[in-house]
């Protein structure tokens, strides 16, 4: 596919993190457009249905929101590369399984991991303010008083998914995944799905923060997040 698609985004969203790897695997060139938090007027015109949040994704005379369904029409417009939905109908029920799964567990622990302790909580306003598209205030007021809601932000995830430990709480979720992959190359066999898009993303959402040596932790986990990144990287239009 020579046509390049245009992702609106925020870079510390898993949500837009998974939609990259996708991209990625199925070969798409894309360019990225920063969505500022607040203000969000980069957002193209959507629906009046559509929520005014990324990740949206553009490609031809189509706009599509949503993550799910960005990854679903991926796979209708590039169906022969890297095909998100495995033919064994007992491995697309769990690549939807495990992609349902990160959307609604994974995508929630990892915000506790990453701003659990006060330290983890500075050093992520300090990369929200680096990597997101804000003003000059904005982004000011990000590294001076971020950490302080980012913290508490961690607090009331926890309290509402009934959890004490945010590390504890992140490791089963790893446990989970490790159960998956098994010994398997992917999360569901030989060839990477929607699966291993979804984990890939969220995983890669959290590479620049000290939560994600609890992953680093893991051999397993390590070889395969190394494999899914090769194939991101060698299909990847130059």
């Amino acid at each position: 596919m020579t046509e390049v698609a245009t992702l609106y985004q925020f870079e510390l969203c898993p949500y837009c993190h998974k939609v990259k790897a996708g991209l990625d695997l199925k070969g798409i060139a894309y360019e990225r457009v920063e969505v500022n938090p607040m203000k969000k007027t980069e957002l193209p015109e959507l629906p009046a249905d559509a929520p005014k949040k990324v990740p949206v994704l553009r490609l031809g005379e189509r706009t599509v929101f949503d993550s799910t369904d960005i990854l679903a029409f991926l796979d209708e417009v590039v169906p022969d590369k890297t095909p998100f939905i495995p033919t064994d109908d007992a491995a697309a029920a769990k690549s939807r399984e495990i992609e349902q799964w990160v959307d609604d567990e994974l995508t929630f622990a990892m915000p506790t991991v990453i701003y659990g302790t006060w330290g983890e909580a500075a050093k992520a306003a300090q990369i929200t303010a680096r990597t997101s598209n804000f003003g000059l205030v904005q982004n000011l007021a990000v590294r001076a008083g971020g950490s302080l809601i980012m913290h508490q932000v961690a607090k009331r995830i926890l309290k509402k998914r009934g959890k004490t430990d945010a590390h504890a709480w992140m490791n089963e979720n790893l446990d989970r995944i490790e159960a998956w992959l098994g010994d398997d190359d992917f999360l569901t066999g030989t060839a990477p799905s929607l699966a291993d898009a979804a984990v890939h993303g969220a995983f890669t959402c959290i590479a620049e923060f000290p939560a994600f040596a609890s992953i680093e932790k893991r051999p397993k986990l390590v070889a395969w997040y190394q494999r899914v990144a090769d194939l991101r990287a060698n299909n990847r239009p130059n």
